[in-house]
Parts: C-alpha cells; structure tokens; sequence
C-alpha cells in the first residue's frame, strides 16, 4: 500500500497541457473535496475558504491574469485557495463553538487552548496573521495534490498569478478574502511531453540531515 503511494508520488507532475475533454467525477470531486477539509492546519483553525470554478466564463476572465496559462481554462476544474485576510475574534469564537459542538466538551475544559492560541494569534500583527493564513493554504493544496495522484487525476499548483486581479474578479475583497495559491486538476493531454520527463529531486543524502 505504501509503495503504491510513493509510485503515485513519482507519477504525478505539475501538468502543463490538460485534455479539455475530460472531466473529474463528482464522486472523485467530492473524495478531493475531503480530504482538503480534513487536511493538516495549524490549529485546527483552518483560515481560509476554497473556490472551486467551473464556470467558463470566469476562467475565462482568470486566464490573462494568470499569465494565459492553459490549465485556467482546460483543466476540469479550477481551484483558488483564498485566506482570511483579518483573523478576528469572531473567527477564533465560531471554532471553539465548532469543537464545542463537535466534542461535546464544555468550554472550560478547553480554555488551556483557547487561551494558548489567542496568547499565539495576539502576538501577530494584522500583517502577519494574513502571513500565517495564507501559509495555511498551501497545507490544504497539498492535500488536494496528493489525494488527486492516488486517484490518477492531474493537478498543477500555481502561483503565477494577480492576487489582487483574482481578488477583484471573484469578489473576495468584500469576504474579507485574498486568494493565495491555485491549483488545476483533471486529466493529462498526451501531447504534454513533461509527462515523459523523469522526475527531478535532490538525492536522500544531498536532502536529509540527521542530528
């Protein structure tokens, strides 16, 4: 099992060139879906919203301010990762209701975490709590990546882009949201010759130090 999810490690690549003509199942959109809400973040707070465009109009629009990079508007679908721009107390309160309710703990069982993550977020300027949750963002593409290699679907992670031309385009100002990161999935074309290319990382030695 593990080496079939190293090899699909080794099988997946940042596609350049997709098949227009193939679409992801909603089974296997929902499967992605979950595994990007159930992903890694750091505590547990999940600052951030996922846009998942379809609508080729608004790709569209998106292509240009992404440099005209092809999988804007070939890939099946399109997803922007957006942060919250100012983590407040509201924020924090709806998550601690979250695990309240999720739990079924009382609230001052967990006030040790509580007041360990405000004594965390406090100390960050409305500048790097925006940082921090965009940082949030690429753990949740990631998990989308990975999943999408086990379930053979392509995906290209992007950072080439007009944050704030996106921001503009899909209204996310006004969610006090700014997109951070864009990933494509679905399928390789079989003209995209990287799909050939081997795979270049640095060796195990060159990367790892044990101390």
């Amino acid at each position: 099992m593990m080496n079939d999810y190293i090899e699909n490690l080794r099988w997946r690549y940042a596609t350049k060139k997709y098949d227009a003509n193939r679409k992801v199942s909603n089974e296997n959109l929902k499967t992605l879906k979950e595994s990007v809400r159930l992903s890694v973040s750091s505590l547990g707070l999940q600052p951030y919203k996922v846009f998942i465009i379809e609508d080729p109009e608004i790709r569209q629009k998106l292509q240009p301010l992404a440099y005209n990079q092809s999988p804007i508007t070939e890939a099946s679908h399109l997803f922007v990762f957006a942060n919250e721009v100012s983590i407040n107390e509201k924020h924090i309160n709806n998550y601690i209701d979250n695990i309240i309710t999720t739990r079924g703990v009382s609230r001052e069982s967990i006030t040790p975490f509580v007041n360990m993550m405000e004594g965390f977020l406090g100390q960050l300027d409305e500048t790097n709590r925006g940082l921090w949750a965009s940082k949030q963002t690429y753990l949740a593409m990631n998990s989308l990546i990975t999943t999408a290699a086990v379930l053979k679907i392509d995906a290209t992670p992007m950072e080439g882009f007009n944050k704030e031309a996106f921001n503009d385009v899909l209204g996310l100002n006004e969610m006090g949201l700014s997109a951070a990161v864009v990933a494509a999935i679905g399928y390789r074309h079989e003209e995209d010759i990287y799909q050939h290319m081997k795979k270049v990382r640095k060796s195990e030695n060159e990367l790892f130090i044990t101390v």
